[in-house]
């Protein structure tokens, strides 16, 4: 059965006079269909926000180069609409720029509208915004997240429309997906999930796009919407009409990098076998979530602890380098199954079991015939005598043979060239630093605000920073016993995350901070008082908001108690309905001090006053662009906790100070992939490097901001250059 998305070709001409040939985008229970033809798609996700727009041509040129013929992304909502009604779609947020130079290089686009899109991205992809349009409910049957969600979702094909993006107008865009891995949460949530699923299916169709949409992790997809499969292996994965092709949206490469944690590596061996079994089952559309995974610029950064680097172990390097051996393997992989494309989008396998952990499947057209050759075993090599021949097959391997007869690819035999990855430090590798304080905000301070009881963080900064002063007075008898035993009372703090910074009197009296597995935390610690009144100041600090999990714009962020303080004459005093007083972001945010004009505003120490180790610290320096085209990256390593600035351009977080933690034994390719194999950077920082792109430097004087929260030595910063050896 073919279910046609759109018969019809047309031609259209632009003002430039350049004719592009749209085409028909149609599928069956065996493929995607372009223009008649079924296609075996092989695609990769890059995110256009997390690279630059001088490196895209690069990206998708070498993409191509690997064997992609579908370039896959997420669209951003909060980077394209960070403003109730204010679009942006400038510089790293170009994606028609970003959709056409997909198409000049001949290749489709699969459009991830979303517009939830988890990723790892902050609020998952929502703005911040939307959590305070009145009586909201995010991902379910409510009129007014359905309300932005079709406007937005709408706004991006309107403009795609307008630029002739899609298929059925010679443009590059084959299919669009709507919503993102949403059955997981419909199970939860029950009918008011269901009716969402149901009107969002509508909706989407409703656009007339033209091509076929697509909902990943979602078994009830209604038609003509394909469910597809996302994770380290989708070969048993079935769609839910025997009408629609077997699709996996996201075969997952690696991991991204968290603040704290190990970081993932998978083997090319195993990633490859997974490829290979996914098209034996007759599979016909593979994305690798991700081929470039790039860099989370910015504060973008979420799933609480998210780092800048999402490098996700890709083909692709986060730096636009080629990982080999992946990359190259993966590429000849690509070679072999668009060989044997004709049998595998005009027949069905016959399959047979010629021994324990020994699988074959064979498809024999009229014209062509392939053969796939498995070892299931993770141990033990076999040999396999199939049609008056012997292959050798190492463990956890699949042959793929062209015309049933001649072995072209082998899942565990790299041929291609292993290469290492090696930073080196560029301009001498020393900066000349100058510092300047963060000044502590006391509940004096003219510019705070006043109000009873603990506030959630996010609705007073609105996330326009990562933090928050929570502010109040203690007033201190001076008749307390412990002013005379010399002993100090207790303060307990419960926070909801994710950083917390004491103050006591204006000096640091003690920090703590969570994980990703437990974002909230506790602080109890002796604090120093004075007969009188103390000052109490908090620094709470954001470290993304949360993109996954039920109706997540209901989780609080921040300080939000209670707050005692035990060991005075009265027992345990309760602070947490007393007044406080917020002030939102850091003095240096306000004056800009990571800017040129800003930086002027204070007064900088340099030599032997320069400040080291010392928290609540800004640094600056300048700099000249080295020569060349190497990647660039700051070595971080003995900085602690906070933000880098380039030229006003922000970086990212940086947090080398946190220590990854887990268990980084041996790495076998052999057996099933999970989250806990083959772990690096055990001991060490999560994210020592941190991208700095060309494109943001200018050749000389270049500007460079640190911000530093725990107290950190910058003398050891440096600039380094990436190369592949």
């Amino acid at each position: 059965m073919l279910l046609s998305i759109t018969l019809f070709l047309w031609v259209f001409c632009s003002s430039s006079s350049s004719t592009s040939v749209a085409a028909s985008v149609s599928y069956d229970d065996r493929a995607i269909t372009i223009n008649g033809q079924r296609r075996i798609l092989i695609s990769g996700s890059i995110h256009y926000p997390r690279s630059t727009p001088e490196m895209w041509p690069d990206l998708i040129k070498k993409a191509k180069d690997g064997g992609l013929d579908v370039i896959q992304t997420y669209v951003f909502w909060n980077g394209h609409e960070p403003s109730q009604g204010q679009y942006n779609f400038a510089g790293r947020y170009d994606l028609v720029r970003f959709i056409k130079l997909v198409q000049q290089a001949g290749l489709y686009v699969h459009l991830r509208i979303g517009p939830y899109v988890c990723a790892e991205w902050n609020f998952g992809g929502f703005p911040v915004w939307l959590k305070y349009v009145q009586g909201i409910s995010f991902r379910t049957d409510n009129e007014p997240f359905k309300a932005a969600m079709q406007k937005f979702t709408k706004k991006i094909v309107d403009v795609m429309k307008s630029e002739k993006l899609f298929q059925t107008q010679g443009g590059p865009i084959i299919m669009c997906q709507i919503e993102n891995e949403y059955g997981p949460v419909e199970w939860e949530i029950g009918a008011p999930g269901k009716a969402y699923t149901k009107w969002m299916a509508q909706m989407a169709v409703s656009l007339g796009t033209g091509v076929p949409w697509i909902m990943c992790k979602q078994e009830d997809a209604p038609d003509p919407i394909i469910d597809t499969c996302n994770g380290f292996y989708c070969e048993n994965f079935k769609p839910n009409k025997s009408s629609k092709p077997k699709m996996w949206t996201e075969a997952w490469t690696g991991g991204g990098t968290v603040f704290g944690a190990s970081v993932s590596r998978r083997p090319v061996e195993d990633l490859a076998f997974s490829v290979a079994r996914f098209i034996q089952n007759n599979g016909s559309f593979v994305n690798y979530y991700m081929y470039h995974g790039g860099t989370n610029f910015g504060r973008t950064t979420a799933g609480l602890f998210i780092a800048p680097s999402y490098d996700f172990d890709a083909p692709i390097d986060e730096y636009g380098l080629l990982r080999e051996p992946k990359w190259g393997h993966l590429r000849n992989l690509h070679k072999a199954i668009k060989q044997c494309e004709p049998a595998l989008v005009s027949s069905y396998p016959t399959v047979t079991w010629p021994g324990n952990n020994l699988e074959v499947h064979v498809f024999n057209s009229k014209s062509a015939c392939a053969a796939f050759l498995a070892n299931y075993d993770t141990k033990s090599p076999a040999k396999v005598a199939f049609q008056n021949t012997r292959y050798d097959l190492p463990p956890w391997s699949i042959s793929i043979l062209l015309d049933c007869k001649i072995e072209i690819f082998n899942t565990a035999k790299i041929s291609s060239e292993s290469s290492q990855m090696k930073m080196t430090p560029v301009n001498g590798g020393v900066f000349s630093w100058q510092s300047s304080n963060e000044q502590t905000v006391s509940a004096d301070d003219s510019d705070t605000i006043a109000r009873d009881g603990l506030w959630d963080q996010i609705s007073l900064t609105r996330d326009a920073s990562d933090y928050l002063w929570y502010l109040t007075n203690v007033n201190i008898q001076p008749g307390e016993a412990f002013l005379k035993n010399r002993q100090s009372p207790t303060l307990t703090i419960m926070s909801a995350g994710h950083t917390l910074h004491i103050f006591i009197n204006g000096q640091l009296s003690g920090t703590t901070y969570g994980s990703l597995q437990n974002p909230k935390l506790t602080y109890s610690g002796n604090v120093k008082l004075r007969a009188g009144i103390n000052k109490i100041s908090l620094l709470s600090v954001a470290v993304g908001l949360p993109n996954v999990g039920l109706h997540f714009e209901t989780w609080n962020t921040g300080v939000l108690g209670p707050v005692t303080l035990k060991g005075l004459n009265e027992g345990t005093r309760d602070l947490t309905n007393q007044k406080w007083s917020y002030k939102v972001g850091l003095k240096g945010e306000s004056l800009k001090l990571h800017t040129l004009d800003g930086s002027s505003s204070v007064e900088w120490v340099e030599g032997s006053s320069l400040a080291t180790k010392r928290p609540l610290t800004w640094y600056k320096t300048t700099f000249n662009t080295p020569a060349g085209n190497d990647p660039l990256a700051l070595d971080m390593s003995t900085m602690g906790k906070g933000e880098i600035w380039v030229n006003g351009q922000s970086i990212g977080r940086h947090w080398p100070g946190y220590k990854a933690r887990g268990n980084c034994g041996g790495c076998s390719y052999a057996g099933i992939f999970n989250e806990k194999k083959c772990r690096t950077n055990c001991g060490e920082a999560s994210q020592r490097w941190y991208h700095v792109p060309r494109l943001w430097l200018k050749p000389s004087g270049n500007s460079l901001v640190v911000f530093e929260e725990w107290g950190g030595d910058p003398t050891g910063i440096s600039l380094v250059k990436r190369t592949a050896q």
